[in-house]
């Protein structure tokens, strides 16, 4: 059996950080070779004794990432309950029986904050803070230039909606429903809504909540939250199926099965929620985002929030009618701030 070389790993630790009871935190994380395996340790706190998290492992590989469900892994990942000495073990001869022979990045994410609801409905969980690969590797099908991959880190937890802004809930702050599917109830996403449709929208939430913590996500926190601490095209792997999201089934990612095209909005929450508690990241409706459309820096960057002026603002996440290419988590499309679609809606960040 060929003996596994490495030139490097790369721990890249990704913490939750929490400021309740019901946080979770990955730390002490450290990783070596015993023969043919790697076997990563750590410690995971919490608050409350004994609390369940969601652990996750991404594998970054020469720039192509793994996940749990790619690789033979073994321990303690997954549902996790807090404590010290946490084990996984990778059977890393067993994936790549050539050995490696690029660097290595792990990252290992602890999930499961803790959410918040305000007075209009909206339900938002807690973000955990931490670095990812922004963007798309030129080896992932359908991907644009537009996607040059960069190491951006989030600097501080943040809370998301959980699902789109719904009708009811744009009703209840404007008084009012733009939406071209209304027929679809007060539980599905508010559509017909510009760029400068929702910041009123924001202004007036805030007052109604008497703060001015509601904005929209960057676009960077977007893809964050999107990802949920994965590297591959969708949440849900390298393919996206219609029973995981609303979009033309007619019109897969290379490579994946053809599905149910629905050929409308749907319920918000209709699938299930990625690894951070996030529904809809993928299909359903086009979001926007807080930034002006540019061409993304070069090298790494913290916090980044985009140019500050531009012609147009960025969407994200592709809608009910457009091809699972345009649902990446990496894909990005712009628009005039002025333009309302009956795919374009949106979801909302509170800062802590």
């Amino acid at each position: 059996m060929e003996t596994v070389k490495r030139t490097a790993w790369i721990i890249l630790v990704m913490v939750l950080w929490a400021a309740t009871a019901f946080g979770a935190e990955v730390m002490n994380l450290r990783i070596v070779q015993e023969g043919g395996r790697g076997v990563f340790t750590y410690d995971l706190t919490a608050e409350a004794e004994e609390q369940e998290a969601d652990v996750a492992v991404t594998v970054t590989v020469a720039g192509k990432s793994y996940d749990a469900r790619d690789l033979h892994l073994e321990g303690d990942f997954g549902k996790v309950r807090s404590g010290k000495g946490k084990r996984i073990t990778w059977n890393i001869l067993q994936d790549f029986p050539k050995g490696l022979r690029a660097d290595v990045d792990v990252d290992v994410t602890a999930g499961g904050g803790p959410s918040i609801a305000n007075t209009t409905g909206m339900k938002f969980v807690l973000v955990p803070a931490g670095s990812f690969m922004m963007g798309s590797p030129a080896s992932e099908p359908g991907r644009y230039d537009n996607e040059t991959q960069h190491r951006v880190t989030i600097s501080r937890a943040f809370y998301m909606q959980t699902t789109e802004v719904t009708q009811g809930q744009w009703r209840r702050v404007m008084g009012n429903n733009p939406s071209y599917f209304k027929d679809c109830g007060d539980d599905c996403p508010v559509e017909q809504v510009s760029w400068n449709d929702v910041q009123e929208f924001i202004r007036k939430l805030n007052g109604l909540e008497g703060t001015d913590k509601y904005r929209l996500p960057t676009e960077a926190e977007w893809e964050y939250a999107a990802r949920a601490g994965r590297q591959t095209p969708f949440s849900t792997g390298n393919c996206l199926n219609t029973d995981q999201a609303n979009y033309d089934g007619n019109n897969p990612l290379s490579g994946c099965a053809k599905g149910e095209y629905r050929q409308k909005t749907v319920r918000v929450g209709s699938f299930s929620s990625n690894a951070w508690g996030l529904y809809d990241m993928h299909g359903n409706v086009w979001e926007w985002v807080q930034d002006w459309y540019d061409s993304y820096p070069a090298g790494s960057v913290t916090d980044p929030s985009g140019p500050s002026s531009g012609s147009y603002r960025v969407v994200r996440g592709g809608s009910w009618d457009v091809s699972a290419r345009f649902c990446r988590s990496a894909d990005r499309v712009s628009h005039d701030p002025g333009f309302r679609h009956l795919r374009l809606g949106f979801r909302l960040l509170r800062t802590r």
